[in-house]
């Protein structure tokens, strides 16, 4: 007598307990088919190649806001990816949506952030032929970067969720840059500024740079005077706004995910008001001036020298017949901020030595 996989009884579940708007795991597309897991679903897969990779051990010496922070309890990028993934399940939760699904795009969202941050992924962006973004880096990364040129062979769903997470800079919800078809990827996009919204006021009153009582009163009227209260108004909102997405009551056409209109009015203004008061003062864009130096610097250098660069990085790019600095920018890309700058005081910066 045979009986089902772990697998099958998991998928099977989802078949009877989650909403109809989710994604569900049997229906997962790979670009290179593999046989299944008997235990784990294919989004669980996904979720743990994504766990146990190189890119994303490396998040937690890469800068979230603040550059080479010397506190213990500033956010880094890694901390900020398990913030979002957190916020993001309890909302897939409470719609009954697929947490698997959820869980590897949101752990798997920033793995291509440059060291230093925006500050970093800024000055690539100005000398990257064509041009640099994380959220296109990250899915470089999934695909083609990863286990020597053959990518992860993630599904379609995680690596869409992936590219579609990034937002214009004055709304959470702006689609400039496209959006997942899934809800699961939706969720992501606007879980990733609800975490970074509320952690960057958190680490900016930590740096000193803000007051609780310097932020914008109508924004506080509307979300909550602390931390916790502003982060249960915004997923308390994501979840009652979009009730339809459980399967109850009627979606709307398309069926997006969003908030509701004070609260992402509330929302926006108070990501506005870090960009004035925090990203963008004069101390921070001070510190982006040396960012942009350490790296065109380096990118010279690897672009003179391109030997020096990993191997294997340098045979991907051949063998897509991409231009030789396409690997010099995946290399600075993938390196953490201490190694940014170990390498940049390795090649430029004199010895000292001392004779005895």
């Amino acid at each position: 007598m045979s009986y089902p996989s772990i697998r099958e009884m998991r998928e099977a579940l989802e078949a009877q307990t989650l909403s109809p708007y989710a994604a569900r795991s049997a229906d997962a597309v790979r670009d290179v088919p593999e046989p299944p897991c008997p235990i784990r679903t294919a989004y669980q897969r996904d979720r743990d190649r994504i766990l146990h990779s190189k890119p994303f051990r490396r998040l937690k010496h890469k800068t979230q806001v603040f550059i080479a922070p010397l506190g213990d309890h500033y956010r880094t990028r890694l901390t900020h990816t398990l913030e979002v993934t957190q916020i993001s399940r309890t909302v897939a939760r409470a719609l009954r949506l697929n947490e698997d699904l959820t869980e590897a795009i949101g752990l798997g969202h920033d793995i291509g952030h440059a060291p230093f941050g925006h500050a970093g992924e800024t000055a690539l962006s100005r000398i990257c032929p064509g041009h640099f973004r994380h959220n296109e880096q990250s899915r470089r990364i999934v695909e083609v970067l990863e286990q020597n040129g053959a990518g992860l062979n993630l599904t379609f769903a995680v690596r869409e969720g992936i590219h579609f997470h990034s937002k214009a800079r004055r709304d959470i919800t702006a689609t400039a840059w496209g959006t997942a078809s899934t809800l699961e990827g939706q969720i992501i996009k606007l879980c990733d500024s609800v975490a970074y919204i509320n952690h960057d006021i958190d680490d900016a009153i930590r740096a000193g740079l803000l007051r609780n009582e310097d932020l914008p009163a109508e924004c506080v009227a509307v979300l909550g005077d602390s931390h916790s209260k502003r982060i249960a108004t915004m997923v308390s909102d994501l979840i009652y706004h979009n009730w339809w997405a459980t399967g109850e009551g009627s979606p709307p056409d398309p069926p997006v995910l969003t908030m509701s209109q004070p609260i992402l009015t509330a929302t926006n203004t108070l990501r506005e008001f870090l960009y004035q008061h925090v990203y963008l003062r004069p101390e921070a864009k001070a510190e982006d001036e040396k960012v942009r130096f350490i790296i065109e610097t380096l990118y010279q250098h690897f672009s003179r020298h391109p030997e020096e660069i990993p191997a294997e990085l340098r045979t991907i790019v051949e063998q897509r017949g991409e231009p030789i600095e396409r690997a010099v920018v995946d290399y600075i890309a993938g390196m953490t901020d201490r190694y940014a700058l170990d390498t940049f005081n390795r090649i430029f910066v004199p010895r000292l030595w001392h004779v005895l």
